[in-house]
């Protein structure tokens, strides 16, 4: 085949079709999803680590975790509601300045708990640019195309494939603290720099224009107050309850795998911290192969047998990683294999699945009252997975393993949705 035609064969991908034909908001964030996933991707493995280094202890890490998170709740609740008042393109300006751009600028330089404990607060920034982030992706695409878009996201967020090396690297010759820190200092450039595109080349979506109209004099308070009746309407909602339980227990066990694996790896196992940088690979190596050569040959419409599927992979990965011994790199990599293609599966599903569910009308303050939930009810786990971890660097694992089973239960009960429903 010749190379005219491979070009021709690779923009007849699916993927490459609905990038076609989702113009706009849509091709714009999925290409500078990279300016956030490469620096966060190189800096992920490190960040606990990072903490630890510098004498944060393991129910420290977890207590900034949980008091973050309590404190996310109420920055998610009033996204929803600067989401329609401002619009959607503006409020995400907002939350990847202060929440991204600001809180590394304090993480680049913190040495003690107090200021980690800042940057956290900062980050929490970012709750307000979620709702408005994701009705800026979707709200003027087709419904039919969000399983394709969201699989572009992760794929935006896996493109620190080809960089993540470089922090190993640097780590082994530098030690943790000064390359992370320059890291961080790094991610808060190129943060800057997404608000900047964001600003010149997105528009408000229709639904954005809308709200803003609608909420044109509306006080804050009175927005606030009408989720008194945005909540009852939720909760009569079982496809959403459903899908939002789901989204809660993925929400604690990343969480848990995020600030927990790499100790769990260097302390118990006793891997050198050089593999840190390698685990990310692997990990983006299986999911960009995953996304880009197997999911679009399944269905786009169907939900609950993809999604039972990766959560039993979930479950096989932590036992793997329960099970393995000291020095067992090859099972760590047996781990992060299988949680890759899991997450594959998952992630790009759960996150079609609820904005399927939802009324479009009401999205950003429902997406709002979502997260805002999703983050209350998660907010304990922190601290008890820090205080797990302190008791025994494998029960956080556990504790996510039985999470995973309680979420294939909840899956088996979910209906397909009906992705020919214009009204989303």
């Amino acid at each position: 085949m010749n190379l005219k035609a491979k070009f021709k064969k690779l923009g007849e991908h699916p993927l490459i079709q609905v990038l076609a034909d989702n113009q706009g908001n849509p091709r714009t964030l999925v290409l500078i999803e990279p300016l956030w996933g490469i620096p966060y991707n190189l800096i992920a493995p490190f960040a606990t680590l990072y903490m630890y280094t510098q004498g944060i202890t393991d129910v420290q890490i977890g207590l900034i975790l949980s008091i973050a998170m309590v404190i996310q709740v109420f920055f998610s609740f009033f996204g929803g509601i600067l989401t329609d008042k401002v619009g959607r393109k503006f409020t995400t300006m907002m939350g990847d300045f202060f929440g991204w751009a600001m809180a590394c600028l304090v993480w680049s330089v913190s040495n003690n708990f107090w200021l980690f404990l800042a940057a956290a607060i900062l980050n929490c920034f970012e709750q307000i640019n979620q709702t408005a982030w994701f009705c800026l992706l979707i709200e003027d695409a087709r419904p039919k195309d969000l399983v394709s878009i969201y699989t572009w996201v992760n794929i935006g967020g896996l493109a620190a494939i080809f960089f993540a090396p470089l922090s190993g690297l640097f780590v082994n010759a530098y030690s943790v603290v000064p390359v992370v820190r320059v890291l961080y200092f790094l991610f808060a450039l190129t943060m800057i720099t997404k608000t900047l595109i964001t600003f010149k080349f997105c528009h408000e979506t229709k639904q954005g224009k809308i709200r803003r109209a609608e909420t044109k004099g509306v006080s804050f308070l009175h927005m606030l107050g009408e989720y008194r009746h945005l909540i009852p309407r939720l909760l009569k909602e079982k496809a959403v309850l459903k899908a939002v339980s789901v989204s809660v227990i993925l929400y604690i066990t990343n969480m848990v795998s995020t600030n927990f694996f790499s100790l769990y790896v260097t302390q118990r196992l006793g891997l050198s911290e050089n593999y840190l940088a390698l685990f990310p690979i692997l990990n983006a190596a299986v999911m960009l192969v995953f996304m880009v050569g197997i999911q679009h040959r399944t269905s786009a419409t169907k939900f609950r047998a993809p999604l039972w599927t990766g959560l039993v992979l979930y479950c096989v990965a932590a036992l793997v990683l329960i099970f393995s011994p000291a020095g067992g790199l090859g099972f760590v990599l047996v781990y992060v294999f299988v949680a890759a293609v899991a997450a594959a599966l998952v992630n790009p599903r759960m996150d079609a699945l609820l904005q399927l569910n939802i009324n479009a009308q009401e999205r950003a303050r429902l997406n709002a009252l979502i997260r805002a939930s999703t983050i209350a009810l998660s907010s304990p786990f922190g601290y008890l997975a820090g205080w797990l971890s302190s008791l025994d660097r494998r029960l956080p694992f556990v504790f996510t393993f039985l999470l995973f089973v309680l979420a294939m239960v909840i899956i088996g009960r979910i209906q397909e949705p009906n992705v020919e429903e214009e009204s989303h």
